[in-house]
């Protein structure tokens, strides 16, 4: 089998730039998908990766990225990642609008980008033989509610409910269905964007937090779920830092055992 090729999504910072230069480490042809095109250009000029702009909330960029992947050649994974957090107001308080956003870009577009996907993955496998992967990168978000988290739990529990059901509607095809589930992991964006550009805001929930996960934590994992041995599916992948139990119970200040009674 020669070399083989994998999309990401989210591709322009954080956890998906990671993934795309882990990948590019590794041997695999990537393509990597966002919305800027600066950042794109900057990542494709470090790494080597094939990059493709698109809005995956706009179908008819999706339609255009479904066309530029079949044109350019086999297609053997795709990882969603593309999504984001807006807001921590309560579900009374909280605007529709953030919610609507946070469907769109968590579910809807993974919804989107794997229909397109799908058919050229079994276009692959039909010419090649082998097996195929679908990993998705949601949340322990999705798996665990918070105070403050109404939209964005509603949307990522959404995003499990479809990695499960896809599962179930692709088994006997040699298409595995993955999905990793992050607690904190700290990168130069997620917390700005949801709580819109305010800094102090966006660190507050790291402060004192020993150690939490980096995008390269979750980039390695992404990468060693998909290189395992093709009969070996890691359905649910939960990984957070030490210091966090759940999405509320985090350790702040130095980790140590307790004394002896």
């Amino acid at each position: 089998m020669g070399t083989r090729r994998v999309v990401v999504t989210g591709a322009s910072s954080g956890i998906g730039a990671a993934t795309v230069r882990l990948f590019r480490q590794h041997g695999w042809d990537v393509v990597g998908v966002a919305r800027r095109a600066d950042k794109l250009a900057a990542l494709a000029a470090e790494t080597g990766a094939a990059v493709f702009v698109a809005d995956l909330t706009v179908q008819n960029d999706v339609d255009a990225l479904q066309d530029y992947l079949a044109a350019s050649g086999p297609l053997h994974a795709l990882v969603n990642n593309a999504g984001g957090a807006m807001g921590l107001d309560s579900v009374e308080d909280s605007a529709v609008e953030d919610w609507a956003w946070m469907f769109e870009i968590n579910v809807l577009a993974v919804k989107r980008v794997t229909s397109a996907v799908l058919p050229l993955l079994r276009r692959t496998i039909a010419a090649e033989g082998g097996s195929a992967d679908i990993l998705t990168v949601t949340s322990i978000a999705g798996h665990v509610a918070y105070l403050g988290g109404g939209g964005y739990n509603a949307a990522k529990f959404a995003a499990h409910a479809l990695m499960e059901v896809l599962r179930l509607e692709l088994n006997g095809e040699p298409i595995r269905v993955i999905e990793v589930a992050p607690g904190m992991v700290k990168t130069d964006e997620f917390g700005l964007v949801r709580f819109g550009g305010d800094a102090v805001k966006a660190a507050a929930p790291y402060e004192n937090v020993p150690n939490p996960l980096t995008a390269e934590d979750i980039a390695d994992t992404i990468v060693d779920a998909v290189e395992r041995a093709p009969h070996v599916n890691l359905d649910l992948i939960t990984i957070k830092p030490v210091a966090q139990a759940a999405p509320s119970r985090l350790a702040r200040g130095a980790l140590s055992v307790r004394p002896e009674a």
